[in-house]
């Protein structure tokens, strides 16, 4: 047994000894429980809902006011514009600048108060599936609890949804462009900064170096070969999501190939620049981890971003990655989706890190 103890010691010291797998085994999983617990406890988030109303009896005011007042602790849970017209609200809507649209009849307050249920139109946006569904529980809770208090009825006044899609979108639709946001970022990534670290590592690229083959080229076409990847897979997965799922592109494909293409540049950019700064295989997958998975939770591909941006720290950090810009990007033009941002700050954003990232990463990268 003392041979056993004398080697468990050794290899317990070489453990210590060694600050990368101390990080990635004991404090990246910390940082990863501080994160998440800062998300799930930022508290309630504020959502901007638009109000059309066109009844000027005492129901439509008394539901406006009971949304203003609506509270979650010490934080409203609406933030209330009105508008004059119907068009104009779900106008606001589509650009993104609202999450729901409620349009009150101009005979609320009379059926309200008949034998007759009422209704209220509500307008969403299903490309934000999982932000939409949580809005418009909110909302039904709000019109059922005002109609228990009022009209001492409930079924007296119901919510009734209402797409401003063409068509109906299922999961599939807006889920796809996230994944497919997700493999650019993964190609960018994994599969540039390891690769050629492994390169510079095992001595293939000082040898390249030393021919008379111009430097840029054999870049170039490292570049080119990741590019061909980005266009197969993002044929694959919309092929797939197309055939099998029967997915919905409302998009022009074309400006959905430039925005492919700009995603992968982008990434792959940044995984250039990480393996300029990267000295073994195991840093370089290591550097990329630390990239990758903070973009993953915080980019708005699996998390809505309104229920993420409620921490300010979070909401800054959101506002930096690439990611957030190209998932947004996407789902506008597949889907047609609301955006989160503007299209053209979502290229501009991804413009400005490819340009950094390569200047970067043609300053700083080393051959040996």
């Amino acid at each position: 047994m003392s041979t056993v103890w004398t080697l468990y010691r050794a290899s317990l010291k070489e453990f210590v000894r060694d600050r990368a797998a101390l990080f990635w085994t004991l404090a990246f999983p910390i940082l990863f429980i501080v994160m998440f617990g800062i998300i799930f406890k930022a508290g309630s988030t504020t959502y901007n809902i638009g109000i059309v109303n066109s009844d000027g009896g005492s129901v439509g005011l008394g539901l406006m006011q009971t949304f203003k007042d609506s509270k979650s602790g010490d934080s409203n849970v609406f933030n209330v514009q009105t508008y004059s017209t119907q068009d104009e609200a779900v106008g606001a809507l589509k650009a993104g600048k609202q999450d729901l649209v409620l349009v009150l009849p101009a005979s609320l307050s009379e059926t309200a108060t008949s034998p007759q249920p009422a209704t209220v139109d509500v307008f969403y946006d299903p490309s934000h599936s999982a932000s939409a569904q949580i809005e418009l529980g909110l909302v039904q809770g709000v019109i059922t609890q005002y109609a228990a208090q009022h009209l001492q009825s409930v079924p007296k006044l119901s919510a009734v949804p209402q797409s401003i899609q063409t068509h109906n979108l299922s999961a599939i639709d807006f889920l796809v462009p996230g994944i497919l946001a997700m493999s650019l970022m993964q190609l960018g990534l994994f599969g540039t900064a390891p690769a050629l670290v492994s390169l510079r590592q095992d001595g293939v690229l000082r040898r390249l170096g030393a021919t008379p083959l111009p430097r840029w080229m054999l870049l170039a076409s490292q570049v080119l070969l990741r590019l061909t990847i980005g266009l197969t897979q993002t044929a694959f997965i919309i092929g797939l999501g197309v055939a099998a799922f029967d997915m919905h592109v409302e998009g022009n494909w074309l400006a959905l190939l430039g925005l492919v293409l700009l995603g992968a540049v982008a990434f792959i950019g940044m995984g250039y620049l990480i393996a300029s700064f990267a000295r073994s295989v195991e840093s370089a997958s290591g550097i990329t981890s630390a990239v990758n998975f903070p973009m993953m939770f915080l980019s708005g591909i699996f998390f809505p971003i309104a229920s993420l941006a409620g921490v300010p720290v979070l909401a800054i950090i959101i506002k930096i990655l690439p990611l957030t810009y190209l998932g947004d990007a996407l789902r506008q033009i597949t889907v047609q989706g609301a955006p989160d941002f503007p299209l053209a700050l979502d290229i501009g954003v991804l413009a400005a890190w490819a340009i950094v990232c390569g200047l970067l990463s043609a300053r700083l990268f080393k051959w040996e």
